[in-house]
C-alpha cells in the first residue's frame, strides 16, 4: 500500500517548514557569502579555505564541512507518513545539534545571533513535526468509512 500524508493538516505543516528550510539555506548562504565577500586571499588561507577557493573562487558551493557536496540523496522519504515524520523529527535533532557545534565554532556577535535563530527555529520544527506525528497516527487509527 502506498502512503502519503493522509490529511491536508499534515501536508500544510510539511509545505510551511519546507518553505522556511529553504529560507534556512538562504540565511546560511548569504552568511557564507558575507563572510567570505571582501576577504583577502591571505584571510582565506588562514582559515582553511584555499582549496574551496581554488575551486569556486568566493562563490558559494552547497557541501558539508568536510567538502562533501549536497545531493538530493539526503531527502529520505519512505512514503509512509509515520516512518517520514520520524526522519524528519532526526532531521531537525541532527540540524539543531550542528548549529549547537557552529556556535563553539566562532566569537563574532552577529554570526551567533543568527546561528542562535537558525537553532531556535529546527527545535520548533521538531515540535511541530512531534505534534503532527501524533495527529497522523491517530487519524491513521481511525475506522475510516467510504
Amino acid at each position: 500500500m502506498r502512503y502519503t500524508m493522509p490529511t491536508g493538516r499534515a501536508k500544510g505543516v510539511l509545505t510551511d517548514i519546507g518553505t522556511e528550510e529553504l529560507a534556512h539555506m538562504e540565511i546560511v548562504a548569504t552568511l557564507v557569502y558575507k563572510l567570505i565577500d571582501g576577504a583577502s586571499i591571505e584571510a582565506i588561507k588562514a582559515a582553511d579555505l584555499g582549496a574551496h577557493y581554488a575551486d569556486h573562487g568566493r562563490s558559494l558551493y552547497w557541501q558539508n564541512a568536510a567538502g562533501v557536496p549536497w545531493v538530493a540523496a539526503y531527502v529520505s522519504a519512505t512514503g509512509d507518513p509515520v516512518a517520514d515524520l520520524h526522519e524528519n523529527l532526526a532531521a531537525e535533532q541532527k540540524a539543531r545539534a550542528v548549529y549547537e557545534n557552529l556556535l563553539h565554532l566562532t566569537d563574532d556577535p552577529q554570526v551567533k545571533d543568527v546561528l542562535r535563530w537558525l537553532r531556535e527555529r529546527e527545535v520548533v520544527h521538531f515540535q511541530r513535526f512531534g505534534e503532527t506525528l501524533m495527529y497522523v497516527e491517530d487519524f491513521m487509527k481511525q475506522k475510516k468509512t467510504f
